[in-house]
């Protein structure tokens, strides 16, 4: 997501690590409910949805809305990486903007790699991985919750790109992840994941084990394709059923309705929020 966590000099830093070329992985089920837990039905959205850093106004939501162009918005629930400020997320914006027939998609930025490139206010170490997944995923679910967004709901860990090749970031980051993923469930939300096709997303759908990843995929590929399925970098039957995001274009400066905001353009077919 251009310049929503990190400064745009750093992000074409972090850029540089990835390359272009993707290979396939293998196949990986669609999340489904993990233990004996009841779960909510997964209310999943397919269409067009955008990501911007701040949360826009109540009346900038109703104006975007009545234009029809987008019917999902991803907001930055929390994370100690969380770029921008937001002072419009509020439980009542959510609310609002729910009754208005958003559909939102939360997101929170955690810890970034160990080998990633450019400083950030929380890094994941080979020590520290698991330990703080857990903690991470708590506060998650904790900044969620207070937002009126209910269990069942998904939460999206936003994970920049490093250098996957570096065997010992790339294990610590899957620790973390998997840390991360787990203990949503066991709170009974679901997994989500953002990172880009030639690196952190590519890390999750190539990684030999599958234990305790996200089963929600979010991609940033920046081919300017509207869809989750004839670009998709991996095996056909990998998050399939409702399990895919795509990140396509960014920094796209729109006006509707009399409002202009700048936003990643994502297409979508996979969960979204609970609110009530």
């Amino acid at each position: 997501m251009a310049e929503h966590r990190q400064s745009r000099k750093r992000r074409y830093i972090t850029w540089g690590v990835a390359g272009a070329a993707v290979l396939a992985g293998a196949g990986i089920a669609a999340q489904t409910s993990m233990a004996a837990t009841v779960w909510p039905a997964q209310k999943t959205y397919t269409g067009r949805a955008f990501d911007t850093c701040t949360a826009p106004s109540s009346a900038a939501m109703k104006a975007w809305k009545t234009d029809g162009y987008y019917g999902g918005a991803a907001v930055y629930v929390g994370g100690k990486n969380r770029g921008c400020a937001q002072p419009n997320l509020t439980a009542s914006w959510v609310k609002s903007v729910n009754t208005l027939g958003w559909k939102l998609i939360p997101l929170y930025v955690g810890a970034q790699p160990p080998c990633q490139t450019g400083s950030s206010p929380e890094k994941i170490t080979a020590a520290t991985a698991t330990s703080l997944g857990a903690t991470d995923a708590a506060d998650a679910v904790a900044k969620a919750s207070a937002l009126g967004m209910k269990a069942g709901s998904p939460i999206y860990l936003d994970m920049e790109a490093y250098d996957i090749t570096n065997k010992s970031c790339n294990d610590a980051v899957l620790a973390y992840v998997r840390s991360f993923s787990k203990t949503l469930r066991a709170k009974t939300y679901r997994a989500g994941y953002y990172g880009f096709s030639s690196s952190s997303a590519k890390a999750i759908a190539t990684a030999t084990n599958k234990t305790d990843l996200p089963g929600n995929l979010w991609y940033a590929l920046w081919d300017k394709k509207d869809t989750t399925t004839t670009d998709w970098p991996w095996g056909a039957t990998q998050f399939t059923d409702h399990s895919r995001g795509h990140q396509y274009q960014v920094n796209s400066k729109e006006t509707r309705g009399g409002y202009t905001i700048t936003v990643d353009r994502d297409t979508w077919d996979a969960p979204v929020a609970l609110v009530g």
